[in-house]
C-alpha cells in the first residue's frame, strides 16, 4: 500500500502532519512532509484525531475544460491553452465536512477531480522539471454554483463560496496514469462520472509548467486538474463521493448554508 500522508487535529486542537498506518494509527511528523518533515516518536490512535484537508494551500489554481467530453457537455471545444481560474483557500474543507449550499444559487454541481500538491517553489519551469515539483496527489471536488457561473460570465463567485473545495483524505506520492476517477451520488452504484486520468487534454506536468509561467506556485499549493464529463446538480441532503484508484475516496454531504 502506498504511504498516505495526512493532516490531523487532536481533541485538544493541536494540528499535525503524519503518516497513516494500516492500523489507523498516525505517526506524527515534525513538519509538513514536503518541507522535509521527519517521523517523531509520537503515535496517535484512531480515536485520537480527526482527519483534516491534507494541506493548507496559499492558493488553489484550477483548470477548466481539461477533458474533451466535459468541454463538449459545456457547449464548446477544448481550449487551445489551459483555462485557469482560482479558488480561495477558504473553499477548502475536510473529508466528511458539509458542503454549504448557498442561498444565492439554484443549481450547485459536483465536479470530481485529481488534485496536485506542490512540494517546491515553481516559477517559470519547463514541463520536464514539473514532475519533480509535484510532491503528491489527492482528491478534490470543485463544487460550482452553475447558474451563477453562467449568469456572471466569469467564475469567481460560482467557484469561490466557502466549503466549495472538499480536499483529501490524504496525499500519495505516486499515481498511475491509468488510474480511474469516478464520482457517485448517494447510494447509486452507477458512477455519474468515470474517466481515466490519462484522458486529460493537458497533463499534470504541462499544467504546472504553464501555471508557473503566470504565477509562482509555493509548497503546499494545490492544482485542480479538471473534471470529466458527467457533471450534475446536488441537493441539500445529498452525499457525494469522489474516488480515484490508488488514492481512495473523498466523501461529503450537502447541507444548508
Amino acid at each position: 500500500m502506498a504511504q498516505r500522508y495526512v493532516r490531523i487535529q487532536t481533541p485538544e486542537g493541536r494540528i499535525y502532519y503524519g503518516l497513516l498506518q494500516v492500523s489507523g494509527d498516525v505517526q506524527v511528523l515534525d513538519a509538513p512532509p514536503w518541507l522535509k518533515g521527519q517521523p517523531t516518536d509520537r503515535q496517535l490512535e484512531p480515536d485520537g484525531y480527526k482527519v483534516l484537508a491534507p494541506c493548507v494551500p496559499s492558493k488553489i489554481v484550477a483548470v477548466g475544460k481539461n477533458y474533451a467530453q466535459h468541454a463538449a457537455e459545456m457547449g464548446g471545444p477544448v481550449p487551445p491553452e489551459p483555462l485557469l481560474f482560482l479558488k480561495p483557500p477558504t473553499t477548502v474543507i475536510a473529508p466528511g465536512d458539509n458542503i454549504a449550499y448557498p442561498p444565492q444559487s439554484e443549481r450547485v454541481d459536483y465536479e470530481g477531480e485529481l488534485a496536485l500538491v506542490i512540494g517546491d517553489r515553481c516559477a517559470d519551469i519547463a514541463p520536464e522539471e514539473a514532475n519533480s515539483k509535484i510532491w503528491g496527489y489527492t482528491i478534490a471536488n470543485d463544487v460550482t454554483a452553475r447558474d451563477l457561473q453562467q449568469r456572471d460570465g466569469q467564475w469567481t463567485r460560482a467557484k469561490g463560496f466557502d466549503t466549495f473545495c472538499p480536499l483529501g483524505p490524504w496525499i500519495v506520492r505516486e499515481l498511475s496514469p491509468g488510474a480511474r476517477l469516478q464520482t457517485f451520488v448517494n447510494d447509486n452504484p452507477e458512477p455519474v462520472q468515470s474517466a481515466l486520468i490519462s484522458e486529460m487534454v493537458f497533463s499534470p506536468e504541462v499544467l504546472v509548467s504553464y501555471i508557473s509561467q503566470v504565477m509562482t506556485l509555493l509548497p503546499g499549493d494545490v492544482v485542480l486538474t479538471g473534471t470529466p464529463s458527467g457533471i450534475g446538480p446536488v441537493q441539500v441532503g445529498d452525499r457525494v463521493r469522489v474516488e480515484i484508484e490508488g488514492i481512495g475516496y473523498l466523501e461529503n454531504h450537502v447541507g444548508r448554508r
